[in-house]
């Protein structure tokens, strides 16, 4: 009996201190503060000469529409001005502004508004049909 009561006492000191070093690591773990690593390139890599011409005109042919230009004097803008931000540009800043002229629509796609039609009609549907009211399509 006494080995038994022993052996459960042993039991018991082992779970408090697994549980207490368990406490501890996770104290430990969650003060730690978090590093990220990436790689880094060892020189910067510039786009070719031909690649920026190309983007830049890619950008003076969006600013050339009547919209943009209505836009950009309101907010106060002259041509000089944006000539100048354009050729301070950066190589990469310029390509990223390039790349995503290509997404853009004018008008957006109208996908999400024959989208958003259908979802009411059927609604509507759903609710008459929910009513007791018919609903009859007739040609």
């Amino acid at each position: 009996m006494d080995l038994t009561i022993h052996v459960k006492e042993d039991c018991i000191m082992i779970k408090k201190t697994l549980a207490w070093y368990l406490i501890v690591a996770m104290f430990i773990i969650g003060i730690a503060p978090r590093l990220d690593a990436a790689f880094a390139p060892s020189e910067v890599i510039g786009l070719d000469t031909s690649i920026r011409t190309g983007d830049i005109e890619k950008i003076r042919t969006a600013l050339e529409h009547k919209l943009v230009q209505q836009r950009l004097t309101d907010l106060g803008y002259t041509a000089e001005e944006i000539g100048t931000r354009l050729t301070d540009l950066t190589d990469q800043e310029l390509h990223t502004i390039a790349s995503k002229l290509d997404s853009l629509t004018v008008g957006g796609d109208g996908l999400g508004i024959v989208i958003a039609i259908l979802v009411i009609i059927i609604l509507v549907i759903v609710v008459l049909q929910l009513t007791g009211r018919k609903v009859v399509v007739t040609q």
